[in-house]
């Protein structure tokens, strides 16, 4: 029985050995996509902290405002949606005139459940500002956009990269607009993390705890000094109207350089978001 039991483990002995080379690179690459992803995580920080050092050290003039938000994603098909959002923002002191107003609209590609491919027009509006102080400033911002969700039991996460064409109006005077547009990209990513505050997790009528960091970077031919446009830092809480909306509220700082380049604004700012989305394959509403 003994020589027979070593006749038949020697196989299984052999098999494993001759995967256990693939077993190793498996666990690296395992170990090198864990790395990767802690430092994705805490590029947000850094670029915030780097921000909050610089501003110690340049032109800094803060100021506090209210911005608004309604967001809507609603798919049609597996692979088609339309993406739709709107913005108001007021200038100063929280409540004293508007800064921007921007409709935002765009045609989705659904790669899967979770990632998503987005292109679509923006149009804004600058209201009147020191260097238009009696006119507003229009922009046409085409954009495109890969995002991507990560869902764990305890925690949700969103990315995206966005790039934007910028053309914003020239402006003569505080009075009137000349022809022509300035023109520059802009990159942008996005990573927001949601931590459950209740037992029942991100069920409705529950409140979850926001982490949300946004950087811009600029560039083009016309950018000179401000590669760096602004980071956007957001602290606030969730609630979950149902199973497929939120409200979210809390506190953003806005950390931008402006085009002087040793001139920067500090925003703190209210933030109320409304996120909306649709799944019309099963009749959602």
């Amino acid at each position: 029985m003994k020589p027979t039991t070593l006749l038949l483990s020697s196989p299984v002995v052999s098999l494993t050995s001759s995967f256990s080379p693939l077993l190793s690179i498996n666990t690296r690459i395992c170990q090198v996509s864990k790395y990767f992803t802690r430092q994705l995580i805490l590029l947000p920080a850094i670029f915030f902290i780097a921000a909050s050092v610089t501003a110690q050290t340049k032109q800094t003039q803060s100021v506090q405002q209210v911005w608004l938000g309604y967001f809507n994603q609603t798919r049609f098909s597996n692979k088609w949606g339309l993406w739709a959002d709107l913005h108001l923002r007021t200038k100063e002191d929280f409540l004293t005139n508007f800064s921007q107003a921007i409709i935002r609209l765009g045609l989705t590609y659904y790669l899967t459940d979770d990632a998503k491919l987005t292109a679509g027009y923006a149009y804004v509006n600058h209201f009147p500002a020191d260097n238009h102080k009696n006119i507003s400033q229009p922009e046409h911002r085409p954009w495109q956009q890969l995002q991507w969700h990560t869902r764990y039991p305890k925690l949700r996460l969103m990315q995206w990269f966005r790039l934007e064409e910028r053309f914003r109006r020239k402006i003569v005077s505080n009075d009137e607009l000349a022809s022509g547009y300035n023109f520059n990209f802009r990159f942008r990513y996005n990573f927001f993390s949601q931590f459950p505050l209740s037992k029942k997790r991100f069920q409705p009528h529950t409140l979850s705890f926001v982490v949300n960091d946004e950087v811009h970077i600029n560039f083009g031919k016309q950018i000179v000094n401000n590669y760096f446009d602004q980071n956007r830092f957001f602290l606030g809480f969730a609630y979950h109207v149902n199973s497929h909306d939120n409200l979210q509220f809390g506190y953003m700082n806005v950390f931008q350089q402006l085009a002087a380049g040793n001139q920067y604004r500090s925003i703190h700012a209210g933030r109320i978001f409304y996120f909306h989305n649709l799944d019309l394959r099963n009749g959602q509403k």
